[in-house]
């Protein structure tokens, strides 16, 4: 059970996010005329997504991380490759990225009742949220307004995102460059409780960890286990790094305590995540199909 004083955290930090959202030119209300029940439509889809794919909640946030990481929240991600161009989703680091076929079959319900008015950018955003509150995991106010890039490139994505295989000093520093610290940098790595993960990032622990337990299956609930899980052998390598240094220690010995404020960090961090150069109006476009520019 959640103590009061955390819950009072939390509910705190909540009404701070909400400040801090609508003074960055997006409004968790942006749609509250044109299309009023926009998050009700993405959250019953991806609620009807869930509960056939429960594992795909991940996919839904690592593709969130995945678009803002890249020149901002420009739904640039979901954007397909064309004989001239090698789009973001084709790009080194972005093996394997899940979900687009999702977001687009979201997007065309959303559309069905909101024809050109809500944005592939927010979609992404708003799946993010619903997935993770979907896997018991923290809610969060999502900011809303974005418009959608008509350019996605592979390199940018290899050039920004991190790979699997950074040190602790090179987490830190990618994150460090999109203006997060490093123990934002831990407790957004959190999300890694959801999901799957793929060989690439495994590699190293799975042939060379001394460590004894063997390899369990996913919890498709995103919570502070994570940090917790830390302690015993873990399967992605850049999981592994943040054991390293004090800094990284001292951060998920605290975040794996019952009553942490791990959930009240959480979400603002992916809040702040959201707000990672938005592409507004009249830049940008309403994308009628989010693999397909217009």
């Amino acid at each position: 059970m959640v103590s009061a004083k955390l819950a009072s955290t939390i509910l705190v930090s909540y009404l701070l996010v909400v400040a801090t959202v609508c003074n960055a030119g997006l409004s968790p209300f942006y749609y509250g005329n044109s299309c009023p029940q926009a998050a009700d439509i993405v959250k019953t889809e991806v609620t009807n997504i869930l509960q056939s794919n429960p594992n795909l909640a991940g996919g839904f946030l690592r593709l969130h991380f995945h678009d803002c990481w890249v020149n901002g929240c420009d739904g640039s991600v979901t954007i397909k490759s064309t004989a001239d161009n090698l789009a973001e989703v084709d790009g080194n680091v972005n093996f394997q990225l899940r979900a687009i076929p999702e977001i687009d079959q979201i997007k065309a319900a959303v559309e069905a009742q909101c024809p050109n008015t809500v944005s592939c950018a927010d979609i992404v955003a708003l799946a993010a949220r619903d997935a993770t509150v979907y896997a018991c995991g923290p809610d969060w106010p999502v900011a809303l307004g974005r418009r959608d890039s008509r350019v996605s490139h592979a390199n940018d994505a290899d050039t920004q995102l991190p790979f699997p295989v950074l040190s602790f000093s090179g987490l830190v520093q990618n994150f460090a460059n999109k203006g997060f610290t490093d123990r934002e940098m831990i407790v957004l790595s959190g999300s890694h409780t959801i999901g799957h993960t793929h060989c690439n990032g495994i590699g190293p622990n799975l042939y060379n960890y001394t460590g004894q337990d063997s390899l369990t299956d996913t919890n498709p609930h995103l919570d502070s286990s994570f940090a917790a899980s830390l302690k015993k052998p873990v399967r992605k390598e850049t999981d592994d790094e943040l054991l390293r240094g004090p800094s990284g220690a001292s951060t998920v010995q605290y975040l794996a305590q019952p009553g942490s404020s791990w959930l009240a960090e959480f979400s603002n961090g992916m809040t702040k995540m959201g707000q990672l150069s938005p592409l507004l109006a009249p830049d940008g476009e309403i994308r009628r199909t989010c693999q397909v520019i217009n």
